[in-house]
Formats: C-alpha cells, structure tokens, sequence
C-alpha cells in the first residue's frame, strides 16, 4: 500500500508531501493542474525513465520518495535476491540530477532501473488511459487469466520446466552443428594424427640426437684430439705424467728438511691421481667414438621427419609435437563419439517434453476451470456498468508449440450488442467500452491475494451520470480487498472516496506552483458543487453534493 509521497523539484512542484491511507481515494482537480505531474513523479519511482527535463529549478536536483507498507506482499525473496535491507516498510526514492543523470535507491540502497521496475510492478498498478490499448494483447490476457485463477505456482513450475526444455534444445541445435562441422574435418585430423603416432615421438630426443649427430659428423677428428691429448699426458718419458712422477720423486727426497715439502708432495701427488683418470677417460672415449654412416643417415632421417613436422604445426620442440598429438587423439575421440552425445541429449530432450506437457496441461486445465467464472463476473459487470446485452467470452486454443505463457493461446471476444458477433475487443471496442471493460476485469481479479494497489487514471473518460456512479461504486467494492486511487473528473466517481484529494494550481509573486491537500468534509461538498456546477456554488449544487457524498 502506498503510505506518502514527498516531492521536490519536480515540474511545476516545489515540495509537496502527502499521506494516503488503505481504501478507495479519489484525487480530483481543473485540467493542467498537475494531477498527471503527481502520477508521472509516482511512475518514476516505480522506475519509468525519465523524459526531457523535469527540473523545476535547473540548478537543483530532484527528489521523489515513496513509502510503501509491503507486510502483505511476500516480497522477502525479492530484498534477499537483490541484497536489499527487507523491511515491512519500504521507502523508495528517485533522484534526477541537473546533469540529466538519475539515482534509485530503495531502503537507501543504491539499485538499478530494472530492479526498481521489478519492485514497481509488484507495488502499484497505473491504470492509464493508454493501458486500454494492452487489452488485446495476448500476455496482458493469459495474466488475468492466471491471476484471477492464481496460477502463480502452476506457471512457475511450467516455466522452470520450458526452460531446461530450451536448454536441452538448445544444447542439440549446438552439438549438432559442431557435429556437421567437425565431421568435415575428420579425415583431416585422423591424417594428421596418424602422422604423428608414426613418427612416435619420445620428449628429449631431438636433443640428444642432434648432439648425437653432431659427434658423429665430426668422429675423425674427435678421435684425432682425444688421442693426441691421451698421448701428451701418458706416452714417452716426456709426458706429462711422467714428468709429475719425477717432479713428485724429487720433493719427497726433501721432506725430511723442508718444511714445504709435504704440501707440495701432496698437491703433486692430488695432480698425479686427476691427470691419470682424465688419461684413462680420454683413452676410453677414443675408442668409443666411431665414425658410423649407417648411424648418421638414421639420425638425419629421423631429425627430418621432426623438422618436417614442426615446420607443419608451426612449433619449435618435440614437446610441443606431442601436445598436438595428444590434443588430436582428444578431438577424433570427442567427434567419434559425438553421436552418442547427440542421442543422449535427444532423450533427454523427450524425457523433458513429456514433463513440459504434462505441465503444460496442468496450467492449461487450472485456466479452462477458472474460464466460465471470469466470464460470468465481467458480464454481470458489464451490464451494471450500462453495457446490456454485453457478452464477454474467454477463447482457449492449443498453440503448436510449447511458449514462455504455457501451451495456451487465450483471446478475449466481446460484443456490446444484442445478437452481435463475438470480436477480438481490440477490434470492436468503442474508447468507453475498453475503459469499463478494463474495469470490469481490475475488479475481477481485485479479490486476489498479494496484488498491489491500484491508480486509475481518468478511467471513467466516456462515460457519465449513472454508469459513473455504479463505476465509482464498484472501485469503491474493490477498495474492500485493496487499496484504490482513482483520478477523476466526474463528481459521480468523487463522492465515493473514503479520502478526496484535490490538486491545484497557485500563483505567488514569483512563479506557479502545483499543489495537493486532503478535503475535510465541508472542503469536499464545496468540491463536488462545483464539479456539478462550475464555479459558482449555488444552494442546489451543494445540495447535490451532499447527497452524492452521503449517497
């Protein structure tokens, strides 16, 4: 329920403030002052954009709050999932900035426009005169349907269910045209990899056989250092180890009478030990290296195949070969087996319609259960609302396929005249007949739980006298269930408000302003008398207005 509404800033509006309460309110007021500047500062906040400037001082920002009471409408899951404070009141507020740019934020927590207008939908419904047109459209149609029937759970259930049908449908769709594509390519990849399983790649082996080779290349001279090297340290009385025995031979004959001595005999004797094992060591390689053709035109056909390879796949090292390899092996398998994957995902997209059916139905029967109820209501109501022979049926066809709403296609068929072919409404509807036809059907669905409070914009536009009365009379039965705001012309709708508010429009030396203020009762009947009127209050207008407000 909507509690206050405080406004600064806003078109011909310096700062206003006002209180509503629950039950049916009727705000009432001259043509151009200001009641659709109340009612497009309320859509604001309830998270309509904003349109051209509608600052009223261009150097100051504007506010609009709300304060909503929301214990009624189960909103908890809602705060929660956008990690909003919940509270059983509401405050809800709307900046425009001089700059053009806009904040929202609801228990002073900052939130998008989206989220302002989830939240919105679920607080107040304004019932404009432009809303008469979404009477023929099928969501607005299939929605009072389901309201009324309180399908809520039945269609929430469905949805759940179209969705992983999507899903799944839209998982096959990809598979299969993954499936198209890279079965193309199969032969291609199979090529490829059975290239690289021939050539049996083992990590580190380009390394070691191009240093391999490298030796091989080069065995003759290789063989020719190592034996001139063998031969200076180990060959003739000249060699080098020779000379280190002598030299070693020579210390040890001073030890006893020098102290040095034992040092270099030592050092002389390490040196021996090392220059003996390297000899052994240069004597064994020479007679491991061989000069081997068989060897080298392996190992050159071999590092071929390897460089071939690599050139083709665009990488520097057997590593990068294998990686290829094993990423090739991954993709043959996943294409081989694709069509199992296809036919997995296409039971499970026929275990899921059978479920999106029977959901289907179960949405689809609640509706057809609740179909002869609506029909009956809105009738009754059409004929008090000064339609007679008024006749209102709910048309309930099967789609071919499954839709966001259900399986349905829901159409309301009206006629106004005795015997008259039954239209869709938006086809044979006059202006006055789509406005008390959308009131019939807000009063239908008034009795359901959870809805939020309702603003009717001038619905009463096309119509007068008695029909106005039993309008303003059947908001006023509706105002029982919730609350009701309802901005009128006609004195009729006006004296039936629990609460009158009238806006007006005032000059001061500096500029006009709107404004609004609650009518006590004498305020009322003096507002009434001239709604019957005009401006002068003659003694029979504020009689009249009496009985209309006692009435």
């Amino acid at each position: 329920m909507l509690q206050s509404i405080s406004i600064q800033n806003f078109a011909l509006i310096n700062q206003l403030e006002i209180d509503f309460s629950d039950g049916f309110s009727v705000i009432t007021g001259e043509t151009g002052s200001g009641k659709s500047i109340l009612l497009g500062a309320l859509s604001l906040v309830l998270g309509q954009r904003s349109e051209g400037n509608v600052l009223k001082d261009k150097e100051k920002k504007c506010i609009i709050e709300c304060s909503f009471s929301i214990e009624k409408y189960n909103l908890q899951e809602f705060f929660e999932k956008n990690e909003l404070d919940y509270e059983k009141e509401a405050i809800v507020r709307r900046e425009i900035l001089p700059s053009g740019k806009t904040r929202a934020f609801v228990n002073d927590t900052p939130v998008n426009l989206k989220t302002l207008r989830e939240l919105g939908v679920c607080l107040v419904d304004i019932h404009s005169q432009n809303q008469n047109l979404v009477l023929g459209s099928f969501e607005y149609q299939v929605g009072i349907v389901d309201t009324y029937a309180q399908n809520a759970a039945l269609l929430a259930k469905y949805q759940l269910s179209f969705k992983k049908y999507q899903d799944l449908r839209k998982d096959l769709k990809h598979q299969q045209e993954i499936a198209a594509k890279e079965k193309a390519d199969l032969d291609y990849f199979q090529f490829q990899l059975e290239q690289l399983n021939e050539a049996n790649f083992v990590q580190g082996e380009q390394k070691e056989m191009e240093e391999e080779l490298e030796t091989l290349n080069h065995a003759e001279e290789i063989k020719s250092g190592l034996y001139q090297a063998y031969g200076y340290l180990s060959e003739g009385e000249s060699s080098v180890i020779s000379q280190i025995k002598e030299a070693r031979s020579a210390i040890s004959k001073i030890q006893g009478v020098f102290t040095e001595a034992d040092s270099y005999f030592e050092r002389l004797d390490s040196s021996l030990i090392e220059l003996q094992d390297l000899s052994q060591e240069l004597d064994r390689n020479n007679e491991l290296v061989e000069f081997d053709n068989g060897r080298i035109d392996f190992l050159n056909q071999r590092l071929d195949t390897i460089y071939s390879l690599q050139q083709k796949h665009r990488v520097d090292s057997v590593e990068e070969l294998i990686q290829i390899r094993e990423d090739l092996e991954e993709k043959v398998g996943k294409i081989e087996s694709s069509d199992e994957l296809i036919e997995d995902l296409k039971e499970q997209l026929a275990g899921q319609k059978v479920k999106l059916q029977k959901a289907a139905d179960n949405l689809s029967n609640s509706r057809k259960k609740a179909i002869p109820k609506i029909e009956k209501t809105i009738v009754s109501q059409l004929v008090l609302l000064g339609i007679p022979n008024a006749n209102f049926k709910v048309q309930i066809t099967n789609n071919e396929e499954f839709q966001q709403l259900g399986a349905d296609k829901v159409t309301f068929l009206f006629s106004a005249n005795k015997n008259g072919s039954l239209e869709e409404v938006q086809r044979v509807a006059s202006g006055g007949e789509l406005s008390r036809l959308m009131l019939s059907i807000k009063y239908l669905i008034s009795s359901s739980t959870a809805l939020p409070s309702i603003v009717f914009d001038e619905i009463d536009t096309g119509v007068s006298g008695e029909i106005a009365d039993k309008m303003g009379a059947m908001m006023n039965q509706m105002a029982e269930n919730i609350q009701v705001i309802s901005i009128t012309h006609l004195p009729q709708i006006a004296g039936k408000g629990k609460y009158h508010y009238k806006v007006y429009k005032a000059d001061d030396e500096h500029e006009t302003y709107s404004n609004i203020v609650l009518l006590d009762k004498q305020k009322r009947i003096e507002e009434l008398a001239k709604m019957l009127s005009g401006t002068d209050l003659t003694k029979a207008a504020l009689e009249n207005a009496k009985v209309l407000l006692n009435s």
